[in-house]
């Protein structure tokens, strides 16, 4: 009697469960069909840039970036002059219009000074970026930074009816400002990863340049927290030079009837 080996059971191929695409991942952009959709204004933008920030990487390499960029740079003049209100209500006075104006316009003059050593750094790396991207990865880096500091507001506000700290309150605001400026380098560096760059040494040296501006920005453009006689400082100062010399004042705090404050 012939024995014949039974036939193993077939056992379908498993499928592996579909996953979500990474938010930031690795994935050519234009591969998840989300990422092609278009963004159409503003709300559309800010939507977008929390929540699927691919789609926009993607739609600043399409014709017409320009209406997605303009609407980027305007939500962030919004965010910084409502943020500047916060900053201004802790001086009161002059401070309620000047703080708004320095904060928006210092952080717009400091993407401007750094934005043609960024598209250089870019172009030494290998990247593929036009200069039109380069310019809306700039713009949703200020437009993602102001929403957050938007989103640390009232804890601003609280902290500036409720303390006369000169120097307390100049820190919350710059540790605020720090932890807004690491996501939205987040961004950037995510955008600029998607540009075919060899390296990322002209992005790293340009991130270290960029944060130093902005930082002496906020003094060329003292008092932003606080009151001086003149609008603008009459003595140039170093960033530090400036911290290390309110840091050594005997006297910190802000005068009970917001008459007088620190440059």
């Amino acid at each position: 009697m012939n024995e014949t080996n039974p036939t193993p059971p077939q056992v379908p191929p498993q499928i592996p469960p579909a996953s979500a695409p990474p938010t930031y991942g690795p994935w050519p952009l234009g591969d998840n069909p989300e990422d092609r959709q278009p963004v159409p204004g503003v709300a559309a933008a800010i939507e977008s840039i929390l929540r699927q920030p691919r789609r926009v990487m993607f739609q600043l390499r399409q014709p017409g970036a320009g209406k997605l960029i303009a609407a980027m740079l305007f939500m962030s003049v919004v965010c910084s002059l409502i943020y500047g209100v916060i900053v201004g209500s802790f001086s009161g006075h002059e401070q309620w219009w000047a703080a708004p104006v320095k904060i928006a316009g210092g952080l717009l003059i400091s993407a401007v000074i750094c934005l043609p050593s960024l598209y250089i750094f870019a172009c030494l790396s290998g990247s593929r970026a036009r200069l039109v991207e380069v310019v809306g990865m700039v713009s949703g880096l200020l437009m993602l930074m102001t929403i957050l500091l938007i989103g640390f507001a009232p804890v601003a506000w609280l902290f500036s009816e409720s303390t006369n700290s000169l120097c307390w309150m100049g820190a919350l605001h710059l540790i605020f400002w720090f932890v807004a400026t690491i996501f939205g380098l987040r961004f950037l560096l995510a955008a600029f990863a998607h540009s075919h760059a060899r390296s990322n040494a002209g992005m790293n040296t340009w991130i270290i340049i960029f944060v130093l501006v902005v930082l002496q920005m906020t003094t060329a453009l003292r008092p932003i927290v606080g009151r001086a006689d003149t609008f603008m400082p009459e003595e140039k100062k170093f960033f530090l030079t400036h911290w290390f010399h309110c840091l050594g004042k005997s006297e910190w705090d802000r005068p009970a009837k917001r008459t007088r404050g620190y440059d």
